[in-house]
């Protein structure tokens, strides 16, 4: 059987924080992806799906130090759904994403002029990739882990201030 999910999308908020009764750090994320379909008049409409996305260890530290609003990010995972209580009582569920592999990738806050890419590694820490590009000019490649290949896929454009949309 598989239980596996890949996305690409914009962080909503900034990141969540916070840590386990052990020490494990933990990060809450909300995404959101955004498809492009006509609708029966032929008019183009958007429409977007949040996501919401659990990471932990390493990743968790990472995406809370260097991710913030309007981020793009790759994320690979596995669905997850928890029972939990309100505070009535009352039994609820919430089926999320639990991290495994997360990519940042260009566009969104806190970029400036260059271009930040990192594959962070696992749930366990285990991982790490990081990638800058400054303006197109000069690259550095630290690579310890294999990234997944379709984030590795070439992009049609060099910035992402020539990306049409």
């Amino acid at each position: 059987m598989i239980n596996k999910v890949t996305l690409i999308g914009n962080l909503g908020q900034d990141p969540d924080m916070r840590s386990t009764a052990s020490g494990a750090a933990v990060t809450n994320l909300r995404i959101a992806t955004t498809e492009r379909r006509k609708d029966r008049d032929g008019n183009w409409t958007d429409h977007t799906e949040w996501h919401s996305v659990v990471a932990f260890g390493r990743t968790a530290e990472n995406v809370g130090k260097y991710c913030r609003k309007g981020k793009q990010i790759y994320v690979e995972g596995r669905l997850q759904t928890r029972k939990w209580q309100d505070r009535d009582g009352r039994d609820r569920y919430t089926t999320e994403v639990v991290a495994d592999n997360i990519r940042f990738l260009g566009g969104g806050a806190g970029q400036g002029q260059s271009q930040s890419r990192g594959n962070y590694g696992d749930q366990n820490g285990g991982g790490y990739q990081n990638q800058n590009q400054n303006s197109g000019r000069n690259q550095q490649n630290h690579q310890n882990a294999p990234a997944p290949a379709a984030a590795n896929a070439p992009m049609p454009y060099a910035d992402d201030e020539e990306i049409p949309f």
